[in-house]
């Protein structure tokens, strides 16, 4: 497949922080209607499903394609579920399954990962990813995330989530030895975005174009914002 015949496609991270906005309401309603404004062909969500028991999803999963035009990956261990360690992918349905790891990320808090290989309008790697608190945790999480994406066989990849790292200079070197990452947008707190803690990492093979979110004043579906960019094919 050709450059010219690669689509561009509209990604995005989000944090929804299991529905609960910044009222400390949970909506669902508010979240997909977020993802759905987005108009993203591809969504990395992270908390979205609750803690305890079988980690229930915080979004009706019946609704979700209706709502938002996407459908959830089955990253999940069992139905309750739409995700990993909170890590869910949303994508058109245009998009197929073909490849899955779950990791469980070392750390002082439980944290994990999902790879999940796309066939499609093109085949893509989506890897979903929540870090860890500490930066020491996260070092050690950076080094095995990286370690088990380049066991896959090559295929262009993207590293979407929360990467819960405040500095824009440091604290992720371990990620660019192999990956590039995007000009980083604040996202963090949502009502008054400062930090960079939301990040999308790339292949080479791989271009993004930081694109705007919708902001309005007032409440906010999730503490954190979304992060929406542009992909295309070098």
């Amino acid at each position: 497949m050709t450059r010219e015949s690669k689509p561009s496609l509209k990604i995005a991270t989000w944090n929804i922080r299991a529905g609960l906005g910044t009222d400390l309401r949970r909506d669902a309603d508010r979240v997909l209607a977020g993802i759905a404004e987005l108009g993203a062909d591809i969504v990395a969500l992270q908390e979205a499903d609750f803690r305890l028991g079988l980690r229930p999803s915080a979004l009706p999963r019946d609704v979700i394609e209706e709502r938002t035009g996407l459908v959830p990956l089955p990253v999940g261990r069992n139905a309750a579920s739409i995700g990993w360690h909170g890590n869910a992918l949303l994508v058109r349905p245009r998009f197929h399954l073909v490849g899955l790891e779950r990791l469980d990320l070392p750390g002082f808090e439980p944290r994990g990962a999902v790879i999940a290989d796309l066939d499609g309008p093109a085949a893509l790697r989506l890897v979903g990813v929540h870090l860890g608190l500490l930066r020491s945790s996260r070092r050690k999480q950076l080094d095995a995330l990286r370690e088990a994406v380049l066991r896959h066989p090559p295929r262009p990849t993207l590293i979407l989530g929360d990467f819960n790292e405040y500095s824009r200079r440091v604290g992720l070197g371990r990620l660019v030895r192999a990956f590039r990452l995007m000009e980083p947008a604040p996202t963090y707190p949502s009502r008054l975005p400062r930090l960079a803690l939301d990040r999308i990492a790339h292949s080479h093979e791989l271009e993004l174009q930081p694109l705007p979110v919708p902001w309005r004043k007032g409440v906010q579906p999730s503490d954190h914002l979304p992060l929406l960019a542009e992909m295309r094919w070098v």
